[in-house]
This record gives structure tokens, C-alpha cells and sequence, in this order.
């Protein structure tokens, strides 16, 4: 009798198993066929509508799966990283090759301080003190969370692998002289940690496998990202730079499609019939897929799944496929 009680139990347990064993692999299939959705022809949608919907849910997918880190907040970082428009109710998260300058130019004309565009200091932009764009964490643990939740949020993203690259060469190759400390401080660290050789080749700057060298070096690049500071928030992922999975935001515009998210975001956000006064055109993405393989062609595949496995969370988020090359 007691034997076949076990019997019973046993056969009880391994049913509960295999339905939470079948309710996890249905969770994951349909995750894995969002993301796959996405590869749908954006450029024939009518409406734009419906192309940030279809983002939207597979951010939430993504977002509720939870497979790809740990539990997240809303960190400090992107609370730093999230601009006030309070006279329109507006949060705009920047981010980096992603026409911040840009967008914070415009929502400055939309604050009222100045009437366009052209009249706007250079100096004024990153001066959040005087530009009338306050940072969200300078607001009260209360103002912050009203703000949150009925103000409208966007912010712009683009393929990771393609973002890294510009990065690159906009911060090591083509340096502008307002920003010397990633060719004279950042670039010979990197140089020191993972050239062999070094100092004797360190006169030929930082080359591109070094970077993804520290960008997907875990354990090596902390000390190195404490000496660099906020400047690390350049290649930062965007997960750090904007909880996209703790932030409910309206709209996540991808840099490939510009011209028709930031029409959408205007649109969205109220302020439609002001942009064309404002002379506001968005920079459009300009690393293609052939030039992306041709920066990794030459890097060990260790070093390309590292660096991956760190921005993994940035392609699932946002529906970008990963790169051939990765997986060949």
C-alpha cells in the first residue's frame, strides 16, 4: 500500500515538473519569436505606430524574462542620464552616437530659451545648470517618481556593434582636441594592460582589437574603469546608461530609422507643430554591415563572444540580430 502511494506521489511530482519545464520553454520560444519578428521590413509600415509597439514588446519580453542579468533598478547613473523638459513634460534618456547634442539643442528651444537652434552656445549644451534641462536626480525622491510616471520618455538607440565602432573612431581615431584624455590617458592605459611590447609600438595609438579586448574583459577593466570615470559611459551598455527594463519609456527610436522616430517622438510628445521652426535634423547611422565585419575580421572569436556577451542585453532589448560572424 505504501508502495504504491510513493508510486502516486512520485508520479504527481514529475507531472508539476513538466508542466513548469514546458511553461518555461513556451516563455522562451515566444521570446525567441518577438525578436525574430523584428526582422520584418520596418520601411513598409504605414504606421509608425506600429513599428514602436512591436519594439515595445519585445523590450517587455526580454524585460520579463530576465535571462540575460540579474534584477535591475533604476541606477544612479541613469538618473544622471535622464534630462528634464518640465515646461512640455518631457524625459529624454541620452545617449552616446545616439544625435544627443541634438536632441538636448531641441529641447532647449522647446524650454523657451532661445527661439532656434542657431542661437544656442556650444558651451551651453552640457551646462545643465543654465540650459533649463535639469538632470532627473537633481529632483526629490518624490519629484522623481511623478515624473516617471507621467511625464513622456524616449530615447534613441542603435546596433551595438555599429555604435562601438563609431565610438572608436570619433573618440581614438579622429580625436577632437576638446577631448584629449581618450587619446592621451584612456587609449595608452588600454595600450599598457594588452599590447605586448609596450612602450616600444605605443606611438601607433590604440587599435581596435585592444578596445574589444577591455570592452569584454570583465574582471581586468575595473580598475582601469575607475581611472577613467565617467568617461566610461561612452561604450556604457544601455541597460546602465537608461533601465530600460525599470523605465516605462513611450518611445526607443533606433539611430537607422531616425527620420521616422523623431518625427513620431515630436508627435508623441506634443510638440509637433513647433519642429519645423526649429531646423532640427537628425544625423543619420553611417557604419554599414560590411564595414562592421571588416573591423572584427582580424579579432579572436574568445574576444568577440566576451564583448558580446556584454551587450547581448542591448541586442535582445532592442531587436537587433547577432552578427554572423559571431556565430560562424
Amino acid at each position: 500500500m505504501r508502495f504504491g502511494w510513493r508510486i502516486f506521489f512520485a508520479c504527481g511530482w514529475l507531472l508539476l515538473l513538466l508542466t513548469v519545464i514546458d511553461w518555461l520553454l513556451r516563455d522562451t520560444t515566444d521570446i525567441d519569436f518577438i525578436i525574430a519578428e523584428n526582422s520584418f521590413n520596418q520601411s513598409s509600415v504605414a504606421n509608425w505606430e506600429t513599428v514602436v509597439e512591436h519594439r515595445n514588446r519585445i523590450l517587455s519580453a526580454v524585460c520579463k524574462s530576465k535571462k540575460l542579468w540579474g534584477d535591475t533598478h533604476v541606477s544612479k547613473v541613469a538618473l544622471d542620464n535622464i534630462f528634464v523638459l518640465e515646461r512640455h513634460n518631457i524625459l529624454f534618456c541620452q545617449t552616446p552616437d545616439g544625435g544627443a547634442n541634438e536632441w538636448k539643442k531641441l529641447l532647449i528651444v522647446l524650454s523657451g530659451a532661445f527661439s532656434n537652434v542657431e542661437e544656442i552656445p556650444e558651451n551651453l549644451i552640457d551646462d545643465h545648470e543654465k540650459n533649463g534641462l535639469p538632470r532627473l536626480s537633481s529632483l526629490s525622491s518624490q519629484e522623481i517618481t511623478d515624473r516617471l510616471k507621467h511625464y513622456f520618455k524616449f530615447f534613441i538607440v542603435r546596433d551595438p556593434f555599429e555604435r562601438l565602432i563609431s565610438t572608436f573612431e570619433d573618440k581614438f581615431l579622429f580625436n577632437k582636441p576638446s577631448e584629449p584624455w581618450y587619446k592621451y590617458t584612456i587609449g595608452p592605459a588600454i595600450i599598457r594592460k594588452y599590447r605586448k611590447g609596450f612602450p616600444y609600438l605605443a606611438d601607433t595609438g590604440l587599435f581596435f582589437d585592444e578596445f574589444v579586448r577591455y570592452l569584454g574583459d570583465k574582471r581586468g577593466r575595473k580598475a582601469m574603469d575607475w581611472q577613467f570615470d565617467q568617461h566610461i559611459l561612452q561604450w556604457a551598455t544601455y541597460v546602465e546608461l537608461c533601465s530600460p527594463c525599470d523605465i516605462r519609456y513611450d518611445v526607443v527610436g533606433h539611430l537607422e530609422t531616425l527620420q521616422q522616430d523623431s518625427a513620431h517622438i515630436l508627435r508623441r510628445a506634443g510638440v509637433e507643430q513647433l519642429e519645423p521652426s526649429l531646423a532640427f535634423t537628425p544625423s543619420v547611422a553611417h557604419v554599414n554591415k560590411t564595414e562592421v565585419e571588416r573591423y572584427f575580421s582580424g579579432i579572436r572569436k574568445w574576444d568577440i563572444r566576451r564583448l558580446f556577451a556584454r551587450y547581448q542585453g542591448d541586442f535582445h532589448l532592442f531587436g537587433y540580430s547577432a552578427p554572423n560572424f559571431l556565430l560562424n
